[in-house]
């Protein structure tokens, strides 16, 4: 039998552990964007892979999916067959999606040796982790998706893996 010391060290761990999940859970959490992140957003160029210029401006005007990823980040690189799926199926309808890579140019050169990717891919590093945080992401970790609609305006994010009613979801957004 239990006395009240028991159950009150139980009690505190309890609450302990409580309290560490609603942390852990609030951290993973996407938040507000910061102030004028998406004028930014906009406003800004990165380069592909290969040195050329990407303008973000030249996909305002239609829904895109921005995925923030690294090579040596497995759920991202388990992610990407179904990110190159859901471009192909939804380019017709005036989709982009973009890979903001968090990554050294030549991780993502090697990488795209390895994997075929039809959509664009930036090379963001430590800019694109910056820019993420901007974008509701915290902790800046990786994946992170971030869905905008055609008017350039934030419809969905989402830390960590994407799943496929994630996917279905996002397809809806115009």
């Amino acid at each position: 039998m239990m006395n009240k010391r028991h159950w009150l060290v139980a009690g505190v761990a309890a609450a302990a552990g409580l309290a560490g999940v609603g942390i852990g859970w609030w951290r993973l959490q996407p938040h507000a964007v910061q102030g004028n992140a998406l004028d930014g957003f906009w406003q800004s160029t990165w380069e592909d892979p290969a040195g050329r210029p990407i303008a973000l401006s030249d996909f305002k005007g239609r829904p895109l999916l921005v995925n923030f990823w690294a090579t040596w980040c497995p759920i991202c690189v388990r992610g990407m067959p179904a990110l190159n799926t859901f471009y192909r199926e939804h380019q017709a309808r005036g989709w982009t999606v973009l890979g903001m890579a968090i990554d050294r140019p030549s991780a993502v050169r090697e990488f795209l040796q390895r994997q075929t990717i039809d959509f664009p891919i930036a090379i963001g590093g430590i800019g694109g982790t910056d820019l993420s945080r901007q974008l509701g992401n915290p902790t800046g970790g990786v994946p992170f998706n971030v869905v905008f609609n055609a008017q350039g305006q934030i419809a969905h994010t989402k830390l960590g893996a994407k799943t496929p009613s994630d996917l279905a979801t996002w397809a809806q957004t115009v």
